[in-house]
Parts: C-alpha cells; structure tokens; sequence
C-alpha cells in the first residue's frame, strides 16, 4: 500500500493541499478497482468487528471535542476515493506482479526515488543520533530506553515496513546498513511482488508478512516502524476517520519502548500529523482513570509519542501566493 507520486515539504510553509486522489488514477486502473469491489471487501473485515468501530467512534467525538474552534471548517466528511479500498491496491499489485512476471518491471516507486532515498537517509541519520544520545532538547527527557544499551549501527534496530507495497524502501535500508527487516501489507499481490524483487535483487534477508495494521496479528516490537503512504491510502476510505483512530491505538502497540515511527504522507502537513498525534497522547491520558493501589496512588502512563524531527530539504512550489510542498516525513519518539 502506498499514496501518490508528489512533490516534497519545506516544513517552515504552508502546505498547500494536494489534488484529491481520486483524480491522480486512470481510466483504466478506475475500471480495474471498480471490477473488483463486487468479489473483495472494502477493507479487510475491520468494520465488522463491532467493538473496535464503536471505540474508534467514541474516540471520534473525542477529537472532535479537541478541535481548535477557529480553525478553518473541513471540507464536509473529507476527500475518499478508490485508493483508500484494498480492492483497489489488490487490482494494482496484481498487474504489478504480471508485469515483472512477464517484463521484470519493478513497478511504481511511491513518492518517486528521490523521496524515498532522501527519507531513508535521514532516518538512519535520526538513528544513529538516538544511539549517541543526540537527541533535541524538545526530547531529551524522554523517558525511553537507555540508548547506550543498543547497538551501535544499524543491525541493532529492528525495522518494520507498514502497507510496504513493492518493498523497495526494505532494499533502500539494507543499503544503508539495517538487517533486521521485515514489510507487511494487507494485499498479497504487493508481498508476493516485494519477495519476488528482495530475492532478485539479493535481498534474501528481508522478511515480508500478509497483515493488515487496522487488525494486525504481529506480537513483536520493533525500533523503527516506516509508513510510506499507508496512513494517507486508510484516510482515504470513507470511513477513513473512524480508521485513523483504529491505526493510530495498533501502531503504537508496535513501536518499542524508545523507538521511532517515521511517517510520510502527502495528504497530511507535519502540523496536522503532530496535532493527530496530539489528540492520541490526549486521549490516552483521559482513558486512564487514578486510582489507589493498596493505599498507593496508581500510576498513570506516559503519552505514547513524542514528535521528534521533520526532513526540511523537500522542495517547495508556489500555488495561488502560497507556498508549500506536497510531502511531509515526520519521525515520532515512543514513550
């Protein structure tokens, strides 16, 4: 899974709004997805776990209470389109698969080659400071895993790829040094497509997963989770929302202790990923209710993100006498 191929973010601007997905797609890959949506379910079987879509509604209205009363008002339910079904990305991977079966095409390079190397350089960047203890003053008292106990190059950090679609970016950090790899997506078109390039391309030690992170089967923690796109395809549902919420309380039961999620999107600004996370770290703590504990007052958890850093080398362009860039990657610290 993963968003459209757009320009970058000069984080210190305004971002402009991106073009609805919906008109980024051709007629053929509408006629494809729309074949499909007959025979596949929207989106996996997430709505049909009646609980888990009646907590991510409460705490809908629980944002929506949060929400600043002089911003701007949204534009009705928000942008959906066909990007945000699996039936969409299931079609897609499926040609994809075709395509180097017959061809040895690798296939879409979401974002484009110079985002994704620019994103995996400078996480290994935020990396490599954790373990020197370099971090911003905005987070150094973060209570987190001592740093000094890990290792110090990149094998040490275990990597999980959300929505990794052809896996490519799992090859781009192998390049720079990382081995403890593994991708997940919900389509098995892209897992069997990212196996099929990892073992051509020699990458025979990356480890790629059917999952979806709205109902994620995984048990393990890791040091860096990527999404690549993956946030924006689930806002795109109509339900996308509701499913924010869902991904937001399953990802950070994936980040480790001290670990990082990077996040880059084209359809959210740096701002309005920070204040999503924001709303989350609020909601935990108001989810949590004191109490004693054999005469002891209980302990309450720490927010589970931290906002880290931003990359501020994306380009811009201007629009209407509004600058702004069309990508934002946004590295998160977990409590």
């Amino acid at each position: 899974m993963a968003g459209m191929r757009l320009l970058p973010e000069d984080p210190d601007v305004a971002q402009v709004r991106p073009t609805a997905a919906a008109d980024l797609i051709s007629d053929d890959d509408r006629s494809v997805a729309a074949d499909s949506w007959s025979i596949k379910s929207e989106y996996g079987s997430t709505l049909d776990d009646e609980q888990r879509h009646a907590d991510a509604t409460e705490a809908l209205n629980y944002r929506a209470d949060y929400s600043s009363s002089d911003k701007d008002e949204q534009e009705g339910e928000g942008v959906s389109s066909m990007l945000g079904f699996q039936s969409y990305w299931d079609a897609a991977y499926a040609d994809e698969l075709a395509n180097f079966r017959e061809h040895g095409h690798t296939g879409e390079v979401w974002f484009g080659g110079d985002v994704m190397e620019n994103v995996v350089s400078w996480t290994k960047g935020l990396c490599m400071d954790i373990c020197k203890n370099h971090l911003p003053n905005h987070v150094a008292d973060a209570d987190s895993e001592p740093v000094g106990q890990r290792e110090k190059d990149m094998s040490g950090w275990s990597v999980l790829d959300i929505g990794t679609g052809n896996g490519l970016l799992l090859q781009e950090l192998a390049k720079q040094g990382f081995s403890d790899l593994t991708g997940t997506d919900y389509s098995e078109g892209a897992v069997d497509l990212a196996r099929s390039l990892a073992d051509r391309d020699g990458f025979t030690n990356v480890k790629f997963l059917v999952d979806d992170i709205l109902e994620t089967k995984l048990d393990k923690r890791f040091l860096l989770v990527m999404d690549k796109g993956t946030l924006d395809a689930i806002g795109l549902h109509p339900d996308g929302p509701i499913k924010r919420i869902i991904y937001w309380d399953s990802v950070s039961r994936l980040v480790a202790p001290g670990g990082l999620l990077v996040i880059t999107s084209c359809n959210s600004t740096k701002d309005e990923l920070v204040e999503e996370v924001y709303t989350l770290n609020q909601r935990r703590v108001a989810c949590q209710r004191p109490g004693t504990v054999e005469g002891q007052e209980a302990s309450v958890d720490p927010p589970p993100f931290r906002y880290l850093d931003h990359i501020r080398t994306y380009p811009t362009f201007t629009f209407g006498g509004s600058v702004g860039s069309r990508v934002a990657t946004v590295a998160f610290l977990r409590s």
